[in-house]
């Protein structure tokens, strides 16, 4: 395995008039959502063997889930079927379309909030060769302790990706969340976020801070997404700023995770981190010119093309 995410899928539901909040009249469209998911979707279309570790519940969207990312290439041997829970949606009206409104349905508890340590050989996790864990996991329910065994269990091997990934609406509050994230940094060899989430972790949202903060807590590499502004990547010894790429954006929500998927198919190319943030950072920006997340991931051939025509 290339590439091993862990955490929430939901089924996504996006509004398709730009400038019209919730409270508007919209029509949506249907894809395939959760950040971590959308991750393996992407390393998957980017040509890497690609599993999701998460759990759908034993309903019509559930299937449509496990289908979708099938059609993608994605591994789901590890997608779960929790018979008591429903599979969760989320709504996205483009209010405006760089920083859309979202509005989670999850129930009580999401079927994601399930997994246990046996979901997953212990071999594949020791074996695989990026995990990338969504701090989202380690929010909520029986996920939480396992994907912590999980981290443990990789005993820092490269590559042990910790996204920060935070979403206010799983956390009781800010507290909770930097407590946990300080444990799971503790845990990895690379960490991404943008700068709020470098906020909520390490308690500032300066770049070069928060990349200081996460190299001094033992992590090899820190890449800090600043939207608008490009990346920085930085390790003990370099430190790079990758400009951004101009682009008329329609959505922007899978940026993030079209840059992950980039960035897990640059760690496991060996790149260099310039190469690899310029790359990232163009897939990123590719699927901001798209309305979806999941069903908006590039092809390597797509993604190639674009990086040339940018360049």
């Amino acid at each position: 395995m290339d590439v091993l995410s862990v955490g929430r899928v939901s089924v996504d539901l996006y509004a398709e008039q730009p400038h019209v909040g919730f409270d508007g009249q919209q029509t949506f469209t249907k894809s395939v959502g959760g950040s971590p998911t959308n991750v393996a979707v992407a390393a998957a279309r980017l040509g890497r063997r690609a599993a999701i570790v998460t759990k759908v519940g034993d309903d019509g969207f559930g299937r449509y889930v496990r289908r979708r990312l099938q059609d993608w290439g994605v591994d789901t041997t590890y997608v779960g079927v929790h018979p008591d829970a429903q599979t969760p949606l989320a709504l996205a009206a483009l209010n405006p379309p760089e920083t859309p409104e979202v509005a989670f349905y999850r129930g009580h508890a999401a079927p994601d909030t399930f997994l246990a340590f046996d979901a997953v050989p212990e071999q594949v996790i020791r074996d695989c060769r990026l995990l990338w864990m969504s701090q989202g996991s380690l929010a909520q329910g029986s996920t939480a302790t396992t994907c912590l065994e999980w981290l443990s269990i990789r005993d820092r091997a490269s590559h042990t990706v910790l996204d920060l990934d935070y979403r206010a609406a799983l956390w009781p509050d800010r507290a909770s969340a930097r407590a946990m994230a300080t444990r799971a940094i503790g845990l990895a060899t690379v960490v991404v976020g943008n700068r709020e989430e470098c906020d909520v972790a390490v308690g500032t949202a300066d770049p070069d801070a928060a990349a200081n903060a996460l190299i001094d807590a033992g992590v090899t590499l820190a890449i800090i997404k600043l939207g608008a502004d490009g990346a920085l990547l930085a390790t003990a010894e370099e430190r790079h700023r990758i400009a951004p790429t101009p682009i008329d954006i329609v959505c922007g929500l899978g940026a993030g995770d079209a840059f992950g998927g980039a960035l897990c198919h640059g760690l496991l190319s060996g790149w260099d981190l310039p190469r690899i943030g310029r790359f990232a950072n163009a897939a990123g920006a590719l699927v901001s010119t798209r309305l979806t997340c999941a069903d908006a991931m590039p092809s390597i051939n797509e993604l190639e093309q674009w990086v040339e025509g940018a360049a």
